[in-house]
């Protein structure tokens, strides 16, 4: 998996490399100057001035320090760090001519590369990728391509084996439970935590997937803390507000939520949840479609069990039949 992950990634590396050195030799007029721009000043300061007379350094013993063999060299770093804040000029005037695809604003780009680029660091250097949303990470890759151009996108999609293999992945059979959320899925959204009637029984599992508006939602969100038998009040969340136990603290936060949105009182089981951006959090490259409609044909009407890995290598809820159990 980090051996087919490594290559889409290095692949992306020569593609960014490549786009970000043309918009640069375009601004400079390479051709009339007759020196590479980074050689010029502007665009280069100090950083990349340094940064080039390293990789020449290392070049000229080996008669290599051609143009194309210095731009080549420049690390991965250093071409994420041209899309960083202090770049904005530069950005405006020529880098932002190297992503077509992508709406212009350098934010978008920058965070995207820099997440890309600590990816790769931990391919590079062997480190463990079993707690690793690989498919999402994936997905990134996919995404800065088609900011650089949809023939770089559909290029590096014809030539990845990440997902193929990513199927093969030994995993836990049933470690999801899939819900029935008509109004759970906008209470998650707003409030990262999933209430349901006390006493509820359920499977040992690590996630929560959310089926509403006849799909499963992208967002598989991990349980970070389940409470059970929680009376619903005011009173229960104030003192739960006051306490020093973080977990308290975000169930009386859900409390109050759910009151205020008109929710249940008595007594009700809580899961708090992860959100987007938690490292444990995953995400579907899509919500799962069931195509099955009318009365009582819903894909689950109580809760039904799944594997995570399914649903990562599903594109509808058929593809789920033959790895699920309901109750």
């Amino acid at each position: 998996m980090s051996s087919a992950s490594f290559e889409i990634v290095a692949h992306l590396e020569v593609l960014l490399r490549n786009a970000l050195d043309r918009a640069l030799a375009q601004h400079v007029d390479e051709p009339t100057r007759g020196m590479p721009w980074f050689l010029c000043r502007p665009p280069a300061n100090d950083e990349i001035a340094g940064a080039v007379e390293v990789v020449r350094d290392r070049l000229r013993p080996l008669n290599r320090d051609s143009r194309h063999q210095i731009v080549a060299g420049l690390s991965f770093g250093f071409w994420s760090g041209m899309l960083g804040r202090r770049y904005e000029e530069l950005w405006r005037a020529a880098l932002r001519h190297a992503f077509p695809g992508s709406s212009g604003a350098r934010k978008q780009v920058a965070s995207e590369v820099e997440a890309i680029r600590k990816f790769r660091n931990r391919l590079a250097h062997h480190d463990s990728m079993l707690n690793v949303d690989i498919p999402f990470e994936i997905r990134r890759v996919q995404r800065v391509a088609g900011f650089i151009g949809a023939d770089a996108a559909d290029w590096l999609a014809d030539i990845d084996r990440t997902g193929e293999i990513y199927a093969e992945r030994p995993h836990s059979p049933l470690d999801t439970v899939v819900v029935p959320a008509r109004d759970a899925w906008m209470f998650y959204e707003s409030n990262l935590a999933y209430v349901c009637q006390a006493g509820r029984w359920f499977q040992p599992v690590e996630r929560i997937a959310f089926y509403a508006d006849q799909e499963i939602k992208p967002e598989v969100p991990r349980v970070v803390h389940r409470r059970d038998n929680v009376p619903w009040s005011e009173a229960e969340a104030a003192g739960l507000a006051a306490s020093a136990d973080r977990n308290d603290r975000k169930v009386a936060a859900v409390i109050r939520a759910s009151l205020a949105a008109g929710g249940a009182s008595g007594v009700n089981q809580v899961f708090l949840l992860t959100g987007p951006g938690n490292p444990d959090h995953r995400q579907l490259a899509r919500p799962l479609t069931h195509e099955t409609s009318g009365r009582g044909t819903g894909y689950v009407r109580r809760q039904r069990y799944v594997s995570l890995h399914a649903l990562e290598t599903a594109t509808t809820t058929a593809d789920l039949a033959t790895e699920t159990s309901s109750s």
